[in-house]
């Protein structure tokens, strides 16, 4: 496991292995650190490993966002055109 405190936004990220997000005992044994930091107003984000290739979800999920963000676009100037032509 991995914790990494951040003290400007008041988070806390724990980073748990496979074996760990498996492990309902280990599971358990984090609701102190939960507590501890809840007390202290924080944030608690636990993140655990997937079973998925990170670098292609990452790619796709990349991939997806700029071809939304095209269509849009194109969207918006074809709205823009169509008010443009409406208004002559």
């Amino acid at each position: 496991m991995q914790i990494n405190v951040r003290e400007k936004s008041k988070v806390v990220e724990l980073w748990l292995t496979r074996e760990e997000k498996n492990d309902p005992e280990f599971r358990e044994s984090l609701k102190p650190i939960y507590q501890q930091y809840k007390a202290q107003k924080y944030l608690v984000a636990v993140f655990l490993s997937g079973e998925e290739n990170l670098y292609e979800q990452t790619r796709d999920l990349l991939l997806y966002n700029r071809r939304r963000s095209a269509e849009k676009e194109v969207q918006r100037q074809k709205e823009m055109q169509m008010e443009s032509v409406m208004i002559q």
